[in-house]
C-alpha cells in the first residue's frame, strides 16, 4: 500500500486497503491500540495524533503546543528481539517537559514501582556542571486496563509531591498520572470537557464502526482513526502487533496461574485455620476429660 498520502488527502477519509476506506470498513479491528505497537506506531508515525492527545491530558491549547516530538523513536516494522523490550514513548514538550507515555494492559502487580523508578530516572537528567534548578519537568503517563487502586476507582488520575497535612505542593517538576481505561464511565466533566474520554474510548475499541463512530467527535480523534485504519494495513506492523499479543497473552496466562496458586494457598491455608480450630476444640475436650478422671480417681480414694 502506498503510505505517501497527500497532505490534502489526509484531511480526509481517503485512505483505501482493498477497496475499502475507513467510512465503509466494518467488523473487528485486528489491533487496537491497546497493543502497545499499535499504541507507538500511531504516536510516533502521526504527529498531529501526538500533539492532540498531549493537548487533551495535560489539558493544553493547540496555541501552547510549540513543539512535541518523540526522543526514542525506532524503526515501525523491524523485529524487535526482545518481547519484554519496553516500548513506552518519551516525549519532549516545547523543548523543556519531558513526558513518557505508555500502555500497559497486563497486570504484573508492579505498576506503583515501576511507574515511580521510571519517573525518578527520567528527572534525574542533569549533566555534569549543571544547577539543580535547572532539572526539567517530567510527567508519566500510564494508560492501564485494570483499577490500580480497588478501594479508589478513578479515570483519570494525577498524583504529585505534596505536604500531606496542608496538601501544599512541594514540587511541580514530577506528575505521575494514570489512565484507567477499564473506568471509562468515571469520567468527570473536565476528562470530557478535554475529549480524554474518547481518547480512552478510542483505544479500547474493537470494531471499525466503533472507531468510525470516534472519529467524528473531533480533528484528531480523526486523524487517529485514520493512522489506525492505514497501519493496520501494514503486514510488518501487524506481525510485531501479533508478537506483541502473544507476550501478552503469555502474562494473562501467568496471571492466571498466580490467581489460581493464590486461591489455593488461601484455600489451604483456610482448612489450616480449621483444623488448627477443631485440634484446639479437641485439646479442650481432652484436658476437660481428664480433669474428670482426675476428679474421680480423687473421689475413689476418699
Amino acid at each position: 500500500m502506498n503510505q505517501n498520502i497527500s497532505k490534502e488527502q489526509s484531511n480526509y477519509l481517503t485512505y483505501m486497503v482493498n477497496g475499502t476506506t475507513l467510512q465503509t470498513a466494518s467488523g473487528t479491528i485486528s489491533y487496537g491500540m491497546t497493543n502497545d505497537y499499535m499504541f507507538r506506531a500511531v504516536l510516533q508515525s502521526n504527529n498531529k495524533v501526538l500533539r492532540g492527545l498531549i493537548c487533551a491530558l495535560l489539558h493544553l491549547s493547540e496555541k501552547e503546543v510549540i513543539s512535541v516530538e518523540i526522543v526514542n523513536p525506532v524503526i515501525l516494522g523491524e523485529a524487535i528481539e526482545s518481547k519484554e523490550f519496553r516500548l513506552d514513548i518519551n516525549v519532549l514538550l516545547n523543548n523543556r517537559t519531558l513526558i513518557n507515555l505508555e500502555m500497559q494492559i497486563a497486570n504484573k502487580l508492579n505498576w506503583q514501582d515501576r511507574s515511580v523508578i521510571y519517573l525518578c530516572r527520567a528527572f534525574d537528567n542533569l549533566t555534569h556542571g549543571q544547577d539543580y534548578s535547572e532539572a526539567g519537568t517530567v510527567i508519566h503517563i500510564g494508560f492501564l486496563d485494570y483499577t490500580l487502586f480497588a478501594d479508589c476507582p478513578e479515570f483519570y488520575a494525577s498524583y504529585k509531591l505534596i505536604n500531606v497535612k496542608s496538601y501544599q505542593t512541594y514540587s511541580d517538576k514530577i506528575t505521575l498520572n494514570v489512565v484507567d481505561l477499564s473506568r471509562i464511565d468515571l469520567a468527570t466533566e473536565e476528562d470530557k470537557q478535554y475529549h480524554i474520554d474518547y481518547w480512552a474510548a478510542l483505544f479500547k475499541a474493537t470494531t471499525w464502526e466503533e472507531i468510525r463512530m470516534l472519529a467524528s467527535k473531533d480533528d484528531y480523534l480523526n486523524e487517529a482513526s485514520e493512522t489506525i485504519f492505514r497501519l493496520s494495513a501494514d503486514e510488518q506492523i501487524r506481525k510485531q502487533c501479533r508478537d506483541r499479543e502473544e507476550y501478552y497473552q503469555d502474562m494473562r496466562n501467568y496471571e492466571r496461574a498466580l490467581s489460581d496458586c493464590e486461591k489455593a494457598l488461601a484455600e489451604q491455608e483456610n482448612l489450616i485455620a480449621e483444623n488448627t480450630k477443631v485440634i484446639k476444640e479437641k485439646d479442650v475436650e481432652i484436658q476437660a476429660l481428664r480433669n474428670e478422671i482426675e476428679q474421680l480417681k480423687k473421689q475413689r480414694q476418699q
